[in-house]
């Protein structure tokens, strides 16, 4: 189940009487968890810790009924801690914990449980500590299987770039913050896609920029770890050849005390790509990350756009041109003493000619 048709259900009244939610995306679960305490009396939500209490406390818990609340919502954090601890699930388990006060071997007591759960209880068990992909699958595979009783099972993937995307202009329109396509690209990229520090820098960009739209310069003072994504908004005016823009973010970086010789770099990797890509004929922004992911290197949808920018306003003796000036201005930082911002600019006169 996704986590927008649990909140599909929950809009409709339907509550079950348990729910795993597995996977670590914050931003889902947060508004699964509101959504869940809005549908309840506000004293009837519990949280309980496995970690400190053992499955049977929390299920002879569920089974107590409220004198005060005919619904009641009781939030069970560090699920994992109720798997058994025998000596196969040690093998698994590399990480060297400490077993919780539910990790004992023996059966767990919520089979029975859910085959007659108490009226108006839903119980949430949150398992949030491994991920979908890699060494954590396997122990993912471990907590999916011990909750195996419940039928509700939502998964918490992280977004894909291009999800994050749309979801960030939702966030920025509900707040009614004014960023353009280019703003919202580089607040993704700076994220790397995490909506819950998006939607977090979101409201504080909405705060100090006011009814102004918001500018690349804004992202970078406030955004943390954007500033090396301001060097992606510099490709972008470079590919169109918008010598104005690409001068003031030379300043901005170099204000901001980036270090030039690094952006010299990322641009040397935006025009091979983007010399590949026109070699390759590739005729599309979805060609282009298809062709790259193909070959082992990962590229987001913002990024293939920026490449197929670059393709479609420079030529290919152009773009051959272009990695000769990065190889001149190289060159140039290397020299003895130089002036970093003179020589950069040097080579945005050039390129942009």
């Amino acid at each position: 189940m996704t986590p927008a048709q649990l909140l599909a259900r929950i809009k409709k009244g339907t509550l079950p009487p348990a729910i795993l939610l597995l996977g670590p995306e914050a931003y889902q679960r947060r508004r699964v968890k509101e959504a869940l305490a809005a549908a309840v009396p506000a004293d009837a939500v519990a949280q309980h810790d496995l970690s400190e209490l053992s499955l049977a406390q929390v299920i002879d818990d569920a089974r107590a009924l409220s004198l005060f609340a005919s619904e009641r919502l009781i939030w069970v954090v560090n699920s994992e801690a109720a798997l058994p601890r025998g000596r196969a699930a040690a093998a698994e388990d590399d990480e060297g914990e400490a077993p919780g006060p539910a990790g004992a071997a023996g059966e767990s007591p919520l089979p029975a449980y859910l085959r007659d759960p108490s009226p108006g209880v839903t119980l949430v068990f949150e398992a949030i500590r491994y991920d979908f992909e890699g060494d954590d699958k396997r122990k993912q595979d471990r907590v999916r299987k011990f909750y195996g009783s419940i039928s509700d099972v939502v998964e918490l993937q992280r977004f894909a770039p291009h999800e994050a995307r749309r979801e960030a202009e939702s966030l920025a329109k509900a707040a009614g913050l004014r960023a353009d396509s280019a703003a919202l690209d580089l607040l993704v990229e700076a994220l790397n896609a995490d909506v819950a520090r998006i939607a977090i820098e979101i409201e504080k960009l909405s705060l100090y920029c006011g009814q102004r739209a918001v500018a690349a310069g804004d992202i970078a003072e406030l955004v943390p770890d954007a500033r090396s994504s301001t060097i992606f908004a510099l490709v972008n005016a470079l590919a169109r050849r918008d010598r104005t823009r690409a001068l003031g973010i030379l300043d901005l970086l170099t204000r901001e005390g980036e270090y030039l010789p690094l952006a010299l770099a990322f641009l040397s990797t935006q025009f091979r790509m983007a010399l590949v890509a026109r070699e390759s004929g590739l005729k599309s922004a979805q060609q282009i990350q298809t062709h790259f992911q193909r070959m082992g290197i990962p590229m987001w949808g913002s990024r293939a756009d920026q490449v197929y920018q670059t393709v479609s306003k420079f030529a290919k003796p152009q773009l051959e041109r272009a990695m000769k000036l990065i190889f001149e201005a190289d060159k140039g930082l290397r020299d003895a003493r130089p002036d970093d911002r003179v020589v950069m600019e040097q080579f945005v006169m050039k390129i942009t000619a």
